[in-house]
């Protein structure tokens, strides 16, 4: 693995894109500490500190996260990536019930850069609405135990604000596109990533803190305790790259078509079709529906939804079971979206593909229906088990929740997703100019 890393500093035009990505990711990094105009960023920051273990520090969480912790701070990144990933989310769950957008997505390349487009417009929408909403609720001292964020309130502040924050989100857009076409890896998964790992040095702190290796009488995590939580990390990684990786591979074989003078297909091949298909969406949009009482019981002073907020807190067992099922749920339904084994069906057919033992057509498409509703299961299960394991952990282990939010959850399955998906562009790069991958898998042919 050390090899195939320094070979890819060998090769020139790879080098260059992974230094165009590490000074793009750089830039990006940069800009999550340039603070917003009129903004009392030490009182946000001790704010957020007053309220971490709260529910009210859960509301923010998801956004932190991907902004990188540029939200707490309200840098001019402090929106992040999530308008974007909103729109994206959008507009593929509109697809399916928007005849204009299918017909687009059916198009090839240029209904994908019409829709890409789109996405682009629903960012900038979501961002203008989100960032006036931030600067409405940063002028209420009352929501901020008495602390002043804004010194002078009013619609300059708002103005300047919406456009502050409107054009972080576009630039780091375009910074993900710049990274996509130049660079090495998907842009805005990087993006992400490079936020979720901002925070691992802050957690490495605590966790030495806690530990103190220097001071016996001030340490509240013994040795043990730190050598559990290393095994557990590495059985967990593993599980999350065999789950990812995980695929039933459904075989086709292509019947012999003469067209003119040629003879096409006949060649057999597989359909892959992937335990967790949804990825990590389920789990985000989990996060935002069983949020929602919280965000409600805020601004509603009622006794009746408080008492309701307060039993969906993280760490209750209600909060723990209607979070589960709801990724169990999402996971079926956005893998429904997305996958349509009908479409699938008919392609095959259109070209003169069927499964071995399997009539084309309907027959085809309850099959594929039949495997992909088994297989979901497994992946749906998981899913949620992850979402909710650094809550078990935390409480098991007593460690806080950003040490044990990287043995789990949206964060690991994102990293660890992007890293995979980054380490295969890589090594298809390196195995194109004769070179062996990260993992050794014998002599390419040909090679002298």
């Amino acid at each position: 693995m050390l090899k195939a890393l320094a070979n890819s500093f060998k090769i020139p035009d790879l080098r260059k894109k992974l230094f165009v990505t590490f000074a793009l990711l750089s830039v990006y990094r940069i800009g999550a500490y340039i603070p917003t105009p009129g903004v009392n960023g030490a009182a946000l920051v001790q704010f957020f500190d007053n309220v971490t273990r709260s529910q009210g520090g859960a509301l923010f969480g998801i956004m932190n996260m991907f902004s990188g912790g540029a939200l707490t701070r309200l840098t001019i990144f402090a929106l992040g990536i999530m308008p974007y990933i909103s729109a994206s989310i959008i507009l593929q769950l509109l697809i399916t019930v928007v005849p204009h957008l299918e017909k687009l997505s059916k198009e090839g390349e240029a209904g994908r850069r019409r829709i890409i487009q789109y996405t682009r417009y629903g960012t900038v929408v979501l961002a203008i609405i989100q960032s006036f909403f931030i600067s409405l609720w940063l002028e209420n001292p009352a929501r901020f135990q008495g602390l002043t964020i804004v010194e002078d309130p009013g619609w300059g502040f708002r103005i300047l604000t919406v456009i502050t924050l409107t054009t972080g989100t576009a630039f780091i857009m375009w910074l993900g596109e710049q990274i996509q076409e130049r660079g090495i890896g998907n842009g805005i998964s990087l993006i992400i990533t490079a936020g979720i790992i901002s925070r691992l040095p802050t957690a490495l702190y605590q966790l030495v803190v806690l530990a103190a290796p220097f001071s016996p009488e001030k340490r509240q995590i013994n040795p043990f305790t730190i050598v559990l939580m290393s095994a557990i990390g590495v059985c967990v990684v593993v599980a999350v790259i065999l789950i990812t990786q995980g695929q039933r591979k459904i075989p086709v074989q292509y019947a012999k078509r003469i067209i003119g003078r040629k003879v096409y297909g006949g060649q057999s091949t597989y359909i892959p079709l992937r335990v967790n298909q949804a990825g990590v969406i389920p789990i985000i949009f989990a996060q935002s529906i069983i949020l929602f009482p919280a965000t409600i019981a805020g601004f509603i002073p009622n006794a009746g939804l408080q008492s309701f907020a307060q039993s969906l807190i993280r760490g209750q067992v209600l909060y723990t079971i209607v979070y589960s099922l709801l990724i169990i749920f999402f996971a079926y339904f956005y893998t429904a979206i997305t996958f349509n084994p009908a479409d699938v069906a008919d392609n095959m057919k259109k070209y003169g593909g069927f499964v071995p033992g399997v009539r084309p057509g309907r027959k085809t498409a309850e099959y594929f229906d039949f495997i992909i509703t088994r297989i979901t299961l497994p992946g749906a299960i998981f899913l949620a088990f992850i979402a909710v394991f650094p809550d078990m952990l935390g409480a098991w282990l007593k460690v806080p929740y950003l040490i044990a939010s990287f043995f789990g959850g949206t964060a690991l399955l994102i990293v660890v997703g992007v890293m995979l998906d980054t380490m295969r562009q890589i090594e298809s790069q390196l195995l194109m100019r004769h070179y062996d991958g990260f993992m050794k898998k014998g002599r390419i042919k040909g090679r002298r």
